[in-house]
């Protein structure tokens, strides 16, 4: 049995290296931050996703590989199916990014690379928005998604809009994301975001008319809000150790908050308790925190070693 897998891109950021004109690799992607993150915190993760046999390709799955992911992809396409990120850092710290792909028939990931055995052996499924952007990959994140849910399955969904995939058109998005909410068991959104739901207020509503078992919404520095039976369990923030780039961290929260779910014994979304989310909050909070990167994407991932380290550093005690 695996704890979570994941579907989605890869990605490779270019970012700028020391010397002037010269860059360094390093992968990401949403999906790919979460498993790792799951990884780095003892769970057995899992990642499906599709790339090409070009040195790209190759370069993502070694990661994948290196973090203790286990790769559960179709053998790698002729096809160069790789998604580039040009990254730049602006004297700010703030990040400039240009996409690209590599055309090819077979770049994007089918209903039938994701086996219905891998879903059998696994807990969670966990997808991101960006998925939902358009062709091929709209569909097939809408009928794995939906497959999982019949399995029984626990479904993990974050919200992530971007307006290089939907084009400014906050209300396409949300109106993906609301065909899916039925089987969603677990949903996290951020406060940039929550106001395509219908905003805060209406979180409640389209939890109980969708079936939907906790909603985390992320709330930067500040802390979390997890919605769970008509509550709202706030968990503080804790100050970032580094400023400069914040990207990753909501998928280090994520990573965090379900591993902390998974360690505590959830085998299904109705053992979930209170309190148990509330401690997953927390943990989710601090694996955020610490995700705080200059540079890099999958580089300042923490592991489970450090978030508890910190948990006892800053007097962390369960509720």
């Amino acid at each position: 049995m695996r704890d979570i897998i994941c579907i989605g891109e890869l990605v490779i950021d270019f970012l700028p290296g020391k010397e002037p004109f010269t860059f360094t690799q390093n992968a990401g992607g949403a999906p790919a931050n979460v498993a790792i993150a799951a990884a780095r915190n003892g769970l057995k993760a899992g990642m499906i996703t599709k790339v090409g046999r070009d040195d790209f390709g190759k370069f993502l799955f070694r990661v994948l590989e290196k973090e203790g992911v286990e790769i559960l992809s179709p053998d790698m396409t002729d096809e160069a199916v790789t998604t580039l990120a040009f990254v730049t850092l602006t004297e700010s710290g703030e990040r400039s990014f240009v996409f690209g792909r590599k055309p090819g028939a077979d770049m994007f990931l089918a209903d039938r690379d994701v086996r219905d055995e891998d879903l059998a052996e696994t807990t969670v499924l966990h997808a991101g928005s960006f998925g939902l952007s358009g062709g091929i990959t709209r569909e097939t994140t809408i009928h794995v998604l939906e497959r999982a849910h019949e399995l029984g399955k626990i479904v993990s969904f974050d919200i992530n809009y971007r307006n290089v995939a939907w084009k400014d058109d906050k209300e396409a998005c949300a109106r993906e994301v609301r065909t899916l909410l039925p089987v969603i068991d677990l949903l996290k959104v951020s406060d940039e975001e929550v106001d395509m739901l219908g905003g805060e207020a209406a979180i409640p509503a389209l939890m109980k008319e969708n079936g939907i078992t906790v909603c985390a919404l992320t709330r930067g520095a500040d802390g979390v809000s997890c919605y769970f039976e008509g509550e709202d369990i706030f968990c503080k923030g804790y100050p970032a150790p580094v400023v400069a780039d914040t990207t990753g961290a909501g998928d280090a929260f994520w990573g965090g908050f379900l591993s902390q779910l998974l360690h505590s014994g959830v085998t299904g979304t109705k053992d979930i308790t209170r309190q148990l989310i509330a401690d997953a909050a927390d943990y989710g909070n601090i694996s955020g925190s610490l995700c705080v990167r200059e540079k890099g994407a999958l580089s300042s991932l923490p592991g489970r070693d450090e978030i508890l380290a910190y948990r006892a550093e800053h007097g962390w005690t369960a509720r």
